[in-house]
């Protein structure tokens, strides 16, 4: 099924794709479609704060929290699963208009306006050919920029991969080997 001006749009031909954020799954199971790495469960993403001198004084003062989190709606949280580079933008639209059908009308417009605003925040960007794993996005994953508390077992959040994508970079992290540095 193709949707009326996806072939038009500015994102035609992009891969849209997550960049290095933690993430994480939660709650019930909710409409989605049957891919590998799509649940259909809520995303929550975790991103640290940055403060200035005087804010990380009021910060330590008030005992403001360090990290932002911020849950995503149903139809956002499946753009968010959908966005792993591996599908061009009609193929995320058909799919969102497949899930969600009036709801998301028009698909093409109503998508195209939830990357925007994954874009302006640097947490998506979109790419001229698929992902080829240069990046982690995989959830439960700390970026390397970013100094995120561990996470409390009992938070519900879903950290499990889901894609070969996912699996590879967890699975790489943990093989890397830890070399000692010596002095001389």
């Amino acid at each position: 099924m193709e949707l009326a001006d996806a072939d038009r749009h500015q994102y035609a031909d992009t891969y849209p794709c997550r960049l290095p954020v933690w993430w994480a799954r939660v709650g019930e199971i909710g409409p989605h479609i049957e891919e590998d790495g799509i649940t259909g469960k809520n995303v929550v993403l975790r991103i640290e704060k940055r403060f200035t001198r005087f804010e990380r004084l009021l910060a330590k003062l008030f005992r403001a929290p360090r990290e932002v989190r911020r849950p995503l709606d149903t139809m956002n949280s499946m753009l968010w699963e959908l966005c792993d580079g591996s599908r061009n933008f009609q193929s995320i639209c058909v799919a969102m208009d497949e899930i969600f059908h009036e709801d998301i009308a028009p698909a093409v417009d109503r998508t195209a306006s939830g990357i925007d605003s994954l874009r302006t925040r640097n947490m998506v960007t979109c790419l001229g050919q698929p992902f080829m794993l240069k990046w982690n996005i995989g959830p439960g994953q700390t970026p390397k920029h970013q100094t995120l508390t561990a996470i409390n077992e009992k938070s519900g959040y879903d950290i499990e991969p889901r894609t070969k994508a996912e699996k590879n970079f967890i699975e790489e992290d943990q093989s890397e080997p830890q070399l000692d540095v010596q002095s001389e």
